[in-house]
């Protein structure tokens, strides 16, 4: 066996030794850059699922794509579930730009988790109507890419007679095939409020109102409008809330189904886009948000999910005109929309109301 000297050793410790710090350098510049970088070539979007995913990506992530050349990764969920994902990722976000229903908008914005649209990083912003942008003191914290109306829904196979009345989901002949959406449902919160309006209840006292729900008969308290959909489409409910967007998907589909504006009218919100703060894709996210704003975007939401465009300037044929929130000669200013400043404060009272007096009792 060959021995080595003691310079020997000493150069090969002194060269082992610089080797491994070299290598140790190398594993924390690696794990500062996976932790602190992110791929500016792909950015990602949380949108709804179903039919709403699908539009968002055809009329808005495959033409942003193609222009800019960044992929776009789908994070699916509904807003509360993508609320509760900010929250989560508040110090690291790994969502860029975000897709959140009226209402809830307003709750990320107060979360502390959306940043300021800069009218000169998203030009667009101007061709968007004042309803459609929403701003708190200096910051733009979101914008409408349309609007939609939860109106009556009904298999017209089941229902002989089309209904009139919110107040006929009670119907006996509709026991145990009624839907409506619950309180983890964006739509779930202004239901309750709305059906204040309808039944004559004074909103400051809900109690009726919980007594009237309790005593529905109905399959599905929704939590998704996928859910929703899916209930009509199995024939688990053929009556019950549901919105203009996915009441028409079905039509269109041809599944037996109509769509009905009842006396008591319906009320409607949004769908906004949202800047995440602290995106590290932030130039990549604006631009997606700008492609959202085009005339050309908003045609085509409204001509696959007739969502009422927020964009100025939008032409869309006579038969989607009529399947819009606001029918064919309407508009924005049609719609009857909330106050989510006073829907927000009451949210965790209703829900927690909704959870002992409604739920429990099924």
């Amino acid at each position: 066996m060959k021995f080595c000297n003691r310079n020997t050793l000493r150069k090969s410790a002194i060269a082992l030794a610089a080797m491994a710090i070299a290598t140790t350098a190398s594993l924390v510049s690696f794990g500062a850059y996976a932790q602190g970088s992110r791929d500016s070539s792909r950015i990602t979007v949380a949108m709804y699922g179903g039919n709403w995913g699908d539009a968002f990506k055809s009329c808005v992530a495959e033409p942003f794509t193609k222009a800019t050349g960044i992929a776009v990764t789908p994070e699916i969920g509904t807003s509360t579930t993508t609320l509760a994902k900010l929250q989560q990722q508040k110090n690291s976000p790994t969502i860029d730009v975000a897709w959140l229903d009226g209402g809830i908008s307003e709750l990320a914005f107060g979360a502390g988790v959306v940043d300021n649209l800069d009218a000169a990083a998203i030009p667009n912003l101007k061709n968007v109507s004042t309803k459609g942008v929403y701003r708190n003191g200096n910051t733009t914290y979101a914008v409408s890419s349309g609007y939609y109306s939860l109106g009556l829904t009904y298999n017209t196979k089941s229902v002989k007679t089309p209904p009139t009345s919110w107040k006929d989901l009670w119907k006996p002949e509709y026991a145990g095939a009624v839907t409506v959406p619950s309180p983890s449902n964006s739509a779930g919160v202004p239901f309750v409020i709305f059906l204040a309006h309808v039944l004559g209840v004074d909103p400051s006292n809900l109690g009726p109102v919980y007594s009237k729900l309790a005593s529905l008969d109905a399959s599905l308290f929704y939590d998704s409008s996928g859910a929703a959909t899916n209930a009509f489409q199995s024939g688990e409910a053929i009556i019950g809330a549901h919105f203009n967007v996915g009441a028409w998907d079905l039509i269109d589909k041809g599944v037996p189904i109509a769509f009905v504006v009842p006396k008591e009218g319906v009320w409607a919100t949004d769908a906004r886009l949202h800047l995440v703060k602290g995106s590290r894709n932030k130039a990549a996210a604006e631009k997606f948000i700008n492609t959202a704003l085009t005339p050309d975007a908003a045609s085509c939401l409204a001509s696959k999910l007739y969502l009422g465009p927020a964009v100025a300037g939008v032409k869309v044929s006579p038969d989607v005109a009529r399947k819009l929130p606001w029918g064919a000669n309407g508009s924005v200013d049609d719609l009857k929309l909330f106050d989510w400043s006073m829907i927000n404060a009451r949210r965790a009272e209703i829900t927690s109301a909704w959870n002992r007096q409604v739920s429990a009792k099924r």
